[in-house]
Order: C-alpha cells, then sequence, then structure tokens
C-alpha cells in the first residue's frame, strides 16, 4: 500500500511539472511576440483578455480544433507520431531537475539530459523525411548536422564543469556555487554554452531547420494544426530547460530562491533578444563556428581543467 502511495506522489508531483511547464511555455511565446512587437515598435497582442494575456490559450484552442491535413505520400503513422514524440521528450527531460522533494532525484542528471537531448533531433529528422517533401527533408537534414556540431562542445564544456565539481548530480552545482558563480572564473565557456543553446534548440541565428527565406518553413512545412502547435510546444520546452539548465550551471543553482525563476525568465529573454536582433547565419559559417571555433576553445579549456586537477592532487599528496 505505501509503494502504491509513493508511485502515486510521484506521478502527481510529474503532472504538476509537466502542467506549470505547460503554461509557462504558453506565456513565454506571449513574452516573445510582445518583445519581438516592441523591437519592430508595435503593439504585439492586446486584444484577448487584459493587455493579450489570454492569447496564448486563443491561439492553443484555434490550433487544437483545427482540421488535421496530411500529405497523401506521407508515411503517415510516423507523420504523425514524431510530434508527439518530440513534445514527450522535451517534457521528460525536466524530470532530471533537482527538486528538494526528491521525487525524481539521481544521481546520473547528466547524463540523462546527453541523452534526451540527443534523442530530440531524430524526431526532427524523421518529420522531416516522413513529411515526403524535399523542403521538410532538407530542413530535418540541416537540423541533425547542426545539432551534432553543437553537441560535441556542449558534451565537452559540461566535461569541464563535471571535473570541477566531481558529480553527475545538477545538485551539487548548487553546493560549489555557494561563494562565487561558474560565470565568474568561466566566462569564456558560458558564453561558448550560451550560444551552443541557441543552436541546440534552433533558434536565430541558426534557426536553419525552418529557414523560412529559403525552406518556407523547413522541416515542418507539411504540419498544420495539433501537429504544428505540438513541434513548437517542444522547442519553446527545450528553450526554457536550456535557460533554467544555464541558471543552474553557471547562475548559482538554488532552485529554492525565487532568484532562481527570475534568471530563467532573464536568459529566456534573452533568447527572444537575440531572435529580434540578430539575422540569420550563413550556413557554412554555422559549421565552421562550431568545428574551428567552439570546438578548439571546449577542448582547450577541458585539457586545462585536467591538468589543474592533477596539479591540485599532486600538491595535496
Amino acid at each position: 500500500m505505501l509503494v502504491f502511495k509513493d508511485f502515486f506522489l510521484v506521478f502527481f508531483c510529474l503532472l504538476i511539472l509537466i502542467i506549470c511547464v505547460l503554461v509557462g511555455v504558453a506565456f513565454l511565446t506571449l513574452l516573445e511576440r510582445k518583445v519581438l512587437g516592441y523591437i519592430q515598435l508595435r503593439k504585439g497582442p492586446n486584444k484577448v483578455g487584459l493587455l493579450g494575456i489570454l492569447q496564448p490559450f486563443s491561439d492553443a484552442i484555434k490550433l487544437f480544433t483545427k482540421e488535421q491535413v496530411y500529405p497523401l505520400m506521407s508515411n503517415y503513422f510516423i507523420y504523425y507520431f514524431s510530434p508527439v514524440v518530440n513534445l514527450f521528450l522535451a517534457l521528460l527531460i525536466w524530470a532530471c531537475v533537482p527538486f528538494y522533494s526528491y521525487f525524481l532525484s539521481f544521481e546520473f542528471g547528466v547524463l540523462f539530459f546527453l541523452c534526451c537531448s540527443s534523442l530530440g533531433v531524430y524526431t526532427i529528422m524523421i518529420s522531416g523525411w516522413s513529411s515526403n517533401s524535399n523542403y521538410a527533408l532538407l530542413g530535418g537534414l540541416r537540423s541533425v548536422a547542426q545539432t551534432i556540431s553543437y553537441e560535441v562542445s556542449l558534451a565537452l564544456i559540461f566535461m569541464s564543469l563535471l571535473i570541477m565539481v566531481g558529480s553527475l548530480n545538477l545538485f551539487d552545482f548548487f553546493f560549489f556555487q555557494s561563494f562565487s558563480w561558474f560565470i565568474f572564473c568561466c566566462f569564456p565557456i558560458c558564453m561558448v554554452w550560451l550560444v551552443s543553446s541557441l543552436a541546440e534548440t534552433n533558434r536565430t541565428p541558426f534557426d536553419f531547420a525552418e529557414g523560412e527565406s529559403e525552406l518556407v518553413s523547413g522541416f515542418n512545412v507539411e504540419y498544420s494544426s495539433g501537429g504544428f502547435a505540438l513541434i513548437f510546444l517542444a522547442e519553446y520546452s527545450n528553450i526554457l530547460f536550456m535557460s533554467m539548465l544555464f541558471s543552474l550551471v553557471f547562475l548559482g543553482g538554488n532552485v529554492s530562491s525565487i532568484f532562481f525563476f527570475l534568471k530563467i525568465g532573464l536568459i529566456s529573454f534573452v533568447f527572444i533578444w537575440v531572435r529580434g536582433t540578430l539575422p540569420r547565419y550563413r550556413y557554412d559559417k554555422l559549421m565552421y563556428l562550431a568545428w574551428k571555433s567552439f570546438l578548439p576553445v571546449s577542448l582547450n579549456y577541458l585539457i586545462f581543467f585536467i591538468c589543474l586537477l592533477v596539479f591540485l592532487f599532486s600538491l595535496l599528496c
């Protein structure tokens, strides 16, 4: 009976987490439209509810009540279920957030994050391939190459930080930043992490998977109504998660503080600000940046931290 109660509590906590993430995603879309509006000297959504605050819910009702259209030549089941799996992975990745309740606290949160973020690219690739459209396929292929390129840098930066912390548990980042945040002692790799996060989530200036000017809408060009909504829920959920991870790893990581959530909001605002400010990169420059700039920096920092650790051990011995 006690085991049943434990399972029920875990399920209930997960349900609350998912609902909070989805509500956060809804208001992140509203924030983005408002900020982009003011950047472009216009108002943004301001009609539905007070100051347009109900606009995300109006859009959700509109999208999920529209007719589901699918291409006749598509691989129907793969085409239909890949957005669902994409959203599932985007919500599952939130399970590695280090909660004080310990309802899903495990020692390998970093590995869990790397596994889930690596799996997410397959859903984009399969979405593009199963649509049986040249534009969608090209967008999917671009996304795969881009995500693989920048995941290498992300993993190497994480390894550098793990050598300092000495644990795969994300909760330990909070204890190691009690006196000084990692952003002060690791500022260059902090900036590399932020730019890699933009590339990982397919955001401007790295939004080649959905390049409107050359690919119509990229990998999601054949999706409408519910499928389209699920793809963008997944994208904005990943943006929120990467903002949370940045705050956790570089900005103190005190999950119980209200300032932690303000930091998440600030990093999410940076994502939107970049979109409203910078033009899209050229694709060869994107790959050049990943393999010839970020990879050497990440590798050099990793070697530096390993040498520092060996030096400190030799002093102690």
